[in-house]
């Protein structure tokens, strides 16, 4: 308990399950009116305490997972209610209730695959059946949409939905197939992000598989038989809704064939000018990173609800010199507690509801953390921030900023360091020195502090040289190697003297009493002691302890940190990333300061540890399993098209879809990060189903002998609503979410705000820039015949010869 007493051990277990077991069990128990178990142990321990002690919740993580998962289902229900709401305006009524079915059932398929799998309703597994919301009624608004034009050229029900499901069956499969296969990286990352993010594409893939059966096999049964839409009569309210829906419906036809297909038109004419005009766009987006107005740091602060405030003292501090400087730092957090409270009214309940000391530990951080250093020379200090669960005002790191400044410097403090952040990745700069010479080492270590002190935004510096307590260091004389001693000889002397030699053991009843043999207690108190001593040879003979050796004091190590058998020492530092980027610093340290450092201790060398390590092995392994997805994606691709070219055509979204994502982080303001980085790839398996909707309707309708031309343009406007339809379903889907700037949800944000600009941007590019690229790829061959001097052929056939 802390308190030097044992909890019953019928608590440990009630606490156990409390702690571990489901959330949504305890809100019901809650809702129920049972007791809360935490509430009862702590009311009738509370009896059992001395007097003047209380006994509070420090730290509840169950309240905390609560805490996230209602926002994130806050954001799910808000999400779900705008799908339905874009697909009710643009579609029939019934018809799109039974396309939005979509959702519930491949969610709850999902779930029912959660205890096969080994997933639990996690934080992860609420955010994939976000990311997906939009996406999954994408197949089933293609195949509504066929379905509802074939009952428009007059056939009974049941043929339409068989008829339409059919028609665009294949791209469908294979475009649910391609969005499956771009989140496989997200599957294979590296490092703590593989563990922490491969439940997302789980769930994901998942769900997908669903939404394929319910599109093809269930969806089409209901599309059959569903009732006649009703008539408009006398309701008022009725009549008011089909009118507003026959508007907005017709309303996008008309976009479709009096605003799109001009313009599509026009584009395909001046073709290879609009496809200047996207690289022109590629390039303009590469030059917000250039030009520093766009930045990428691998793992944004996640802000948490509770500031820490670390000290370390030097080795060997007594405990009274440690609890002096806590004292300090609690007085700066009362401090802190005065200026947040100085706007609050009488009776508002402080910002501040606890300040939690630890001396000679650091505070554990949650179940993810049980071990932690000792040591009279450590502290650690909490401050528990009374915040809303949808706070979104001040970011808390600027609590712990100026936490900091009304601290100051602690004296003789080796170490620290002040922090909001709920987790990381390890630290934003930490830079392994390795080498033989620990006075080197030392050194460069120094200089490595001094370089990073000059950069903006960089905070807490310290290393992990830790000297520790001053100690005797004897050193063997070159004469004394003529007597025969060693360097264990004279050690193993001094033990004895000092510490003494254990003669023997006697057995006194339950005790083990052992007999020491050492110097009487007056003639081992001081160095003159040691000086004083006589030192043995192999042949008896006994020399001046001065004679043959040397005493220094000096301090030893407290630890000896080895990396691959070499003797490291860690320049550590945080960042605060509101004014710089640790990337931004690693960088210039490495181009200016750190040569120079090397240059000067020619024995020692450095690599990148903490954040940069974690951020070079999930990049690599995301980028290679990024390639190879884009190699199955592509083959996918390959299959319904039997085409190696027109694969490539559909795959120009990706890059595009790309420049959505970082486009849409520039204009909310957003900094680019990992997170951001799974969403793009994820992204680029959703942006290509519309594509190869479009290019199989075209091929489709090529085979009939129209003109190109026409055909590709045409194929446009009639595949116009269903790619707006899904675009806009997956962006609202995520919108929600993207404009939540809660702590509870800020790490979630940018993976929505890539896929919903990306598919946005998308959309515009599969409209107008793939239809361009798909008549350039018919081109080929009459500029080849061209180059190779031969008259291309003339007439309506031609398009249908250089196919």
């Amino acid at each position: 308990s802390g308190l030097g007493r044992p909890i019953p051990e019928g608590s440990v277990e009630t606490l156990d399950k409390m702690v571990v077991g489901s959330p949504l069990s305890r809100v019901a128990s809650e809702a129920m009116g049972i007791l809360d178990p935490r509430k009862t142990y702590l009311e009738r321990a509370q009896h059992e305490v001395p007097q003047g002690i209380s006994l509070v919740i420090w730290q509840d993580e169950s309240t905390d997972l609560v805490d996230r998962l209602d926002a994130l289902t806050r954001n799910a229900r808000s999400g779900l209610l705008l799908v339905l709401l874009i697909l009710t305006l643009f579609l029939r009524f019934r018809l799109a209730v039974w396309v939005a079915a979509g959702i519930p059932v491949a969610m709850l398929g999902t779930v029912a695959v959660f205890p096969a799998a080994g997933i639990s309703i996690s934080t992860i597994s609420v955010m994939a059946f976000i990311l997906v919301l939009g996406i999954l009624v994408d197949d089933a608004i293609v195949v509504g949409e066929r379905v509802y034009a074939h009952e428009q050229q007059g056939k009974p029900r049941l043929q339409a939905a068989v008829e339409g499901t059919q028609e665009v069956s294949v791209p469908v499969i294979f475009g649910v197939f391609t969005t499956m296969a771009a989140f496989i990286p997200i599957l294979n990352i590296s490092g703590s992000m593989g563990s922490f993010f491969g439940v997302l594409g789980v769930v994901v893939i998942i769900a997908l598989f669903f939404s394929i059966l319910e599109s093809q096999l269930i969806l089409p049964s209901h599309l059959a038989h569903r009732k006649t839409e009703r008539e408009p009569g006398n309701n008022l309210t009725l009549n008011r809704w089909l009118a507003l829906q026959e508007r907005i419906s017709g309303g996008l036809q008309q976009v479709a064939t009096r605003y799109y297909l001009p313009a599509v038109r026009h584009a395909l004419e001046w073709r290879y000018v609009t496809i200047a005009v996207g690289i022109v766009v590629l390039a303009l987006t590469l030059s917000l990173f250039a030009s520093g107005r766009m930045v990428f740091q691998f793992f944004p602060a996640v802000q948490g609800t509770r500031l820490y405030a670390t000290l370390t003292m030097p080795e060997g501090t007594p405990v009274e010199e440690t609890a002096r400087a806590v004292g300090h730092i609690e007085a700066a957090a009362e401090q802190l507690r005065e200026e947040l409270d100085a706007s609050h009214t009488d009776g508002e309940p402080s910002m501040i509801r606890h300040v939690f000391s630890s001396i000679g530990s650091f505070i554990p951080k949650g179940s993810a953390n049980f071990g932690t250093s000792t040591g009279s020379n450590l502290a650690e200090i909490g401050v528990e921030l009374n915040l809303p669960k949808d706070y979104s005002g001040i970011p808390t790191q600027s609590f712990a900023n100026r936490w900091r400044e009304l601290t100051g410097t602690i004296p003789d403090a080796i170490e620290l360091g002040f922090t909001s952040e709920a987790f990381g990745m390890g630290s934003a700069v930490d830079i392994e020195l390795f080498g033989a010479d620990f006075d080197e080492l030392r050194s460069a270590a120094a200089e490595l502090r001094a370089a990073l002190q000059n950069y903006t935004g960089v905070q807490d510096i310290s290393d992990t040289f830790r000297a520790g307590k001053q100690e005797v260091q004897l050193q063997l004389l070159p004469e004394a190697r003529s007597l025969g001693l060693t360097q264990r000889d004279l050690g193993q002397q001094v033990r004895h003297a000092f510490y003494g030699y254990e003669a023997q053991r006697i057995q006194r009843g339950k005790d083990d009493v052992r007999v020491m043999v050492r110097y009487p207690e007056r003639e081992r108190h001081s160095l003159g002691d040691l000086e004083n001593m006589r030192i043995r040879t192999d042949d008896g003979t006994e020399v001046p302890f001065a004679s043959v050796a040397r005493a220094e004091l000096a301090r030893g190590f407290t630890t000896i940190n080895r990396v691959d058998g070499r003797r490291v020492v860690r320049v550590l530092a945080d960042v605060d990333r509101i004014i710089n980027t640790p990337e931004a610093i690693l960088a210039a340290l490495q181009k200016n300061e750190l040569p120079q450092i090397l240059a000067n201790h020619p024995g020692v060398g450095y690599r990148l540890a903490g954040e940069a390590e974690e951020r070079s092995n999930s990049m690599g392994s995301l980028v290679s399993a990024a390639f190879l997805a884009l190699i199955v994606i592509y083959t996918l691709l390959a299959i319904p098209l039997q085409s190696y070219l027109q694969p490539l055509v559909i795959m120009s979204v990706i890059p595009f879809g790309a420049v959505g994502a970082i486009l849409g982080h520039f204009f909310l303001g957003k900094p680019l990060v990992f997170f951001s980085l799974l969403g793009i790839v994820a992204l680029s398996g959703v942006v290509v189903n519309s594509s190869l909707v479009l290019v199989d309707y075209i091929n489709r309708q090529r085979s009939s002998g129209r003109d190109l031309n026409q055909v590709v343009s045409e194929s446009g406007a009639v595949r116009f609503r269903p790619i707006v339809l899904t675009s806009m379903t997956t962006f609202v889907g995520l919108t929600p979410m993207m404009l939540d700037n809660t702590i509870t949800t800020g790490m979630f944000v940018p993976m929505a705000i890539s896929l919903a600009f990306g598919v946005l941007l998308g959309t515009a590019v599969t409209l107008f820039i793939v239809p361009c690229l798909y008549l350039m790829l018919e081109d080929l061959p009459v500029i080849k015949r061209r180059h190779s001097g031969k008259s291309p052929a003339v007439g309506p056939l031609a398009d249908r010869e250089t196919a």
